[in-house]
């Protein structure tokens, strides 16, 4: 059976965190108040479904994301509006299934229309290389690089222009047409902060 990728729910956040967990040493590990942060915040927050089953998912977050990550603050320093993939992870079984390709698809379809860059980091590790040249093949260029603070990891800073953006923007600006394929993921902690007045 195919898979499909749909925006997550809220019962499967301890999925989601036990495969973040085993995914291994290119992504950093979570708790359950990170997984929480990503759930009430991500503009982007989808999972890979594969009979019945969650198999990887990917989380973005905007430049207005209240992120305490040192490689969101990087681009956030540099850049004005921007998607930033926190991470991907894809369960070990199904890698080479084509779901990175699916979800960086999906996820760059999400941002043109919202953002003019697509940001995110590739750990520069030994045996590291597939990673970087997966995302070369994106269209991303790398733009620095830094060493995560308090850590030895370095990372390389990437970034893609989204070539449609300024075509929506000078057409729709922030009134896109009320579709199925452009809706935003409604966010729990947007939600919250109006209701409360935060």
């Amino acid at each position: 059976m195919p898979f499909t990728l749909r925006d997550v729910r809220e019962h499967e956040l301890d999925s989601v965190l036990a495969l973040n967990n085993a995914a291994g040493a290119s992504i950093l590990p979570m708790d359950a108040a990170r997984l929480r942060f990503f759930w009430e915040h991500a503009e982007y927050f989808r999972v890979a479904e594969q009979d019945g089953l969650i198999t990887g998912f990917l989380i973005a977050l905007s430049q207005d994301a209240p992120h305490d990550s040192p490689n969101f603050r990087w681009f956030r320093e540099r850049d004005g509006r921007f998607l930033y993939i926190d991470r991907i992870v894809i369960a070990r079984q199904r890698r080479g299934g084509g779901r990175g390709r699916a979800f960086y698809a999906d996820v760059q379809s999400f941002a043109e229309v919202r953002w003019p860059l697509l940001c995110c980091e590739v750990f520069l590790q030994s045996g590291n290389d597939p990673a970087l040249l997966f995302h070369g093949s994106f269209g991303f260029r790398e733009v620095g690089q830094q060493t995560m603070p308090g850590t030895d990891i370095r990372a390389s800073m990437l970034q893609k222009e989204l070539a449609s953006y300024p075509w929506v923007a000078q057409t729709y600006g922030s009134r896109l047409p009320d579709v199925p394929w452009l809706r935003a993921r409604a966010l729990p902690g947007r939600a919250q902060a109006l209701a409360t007045g935060t």
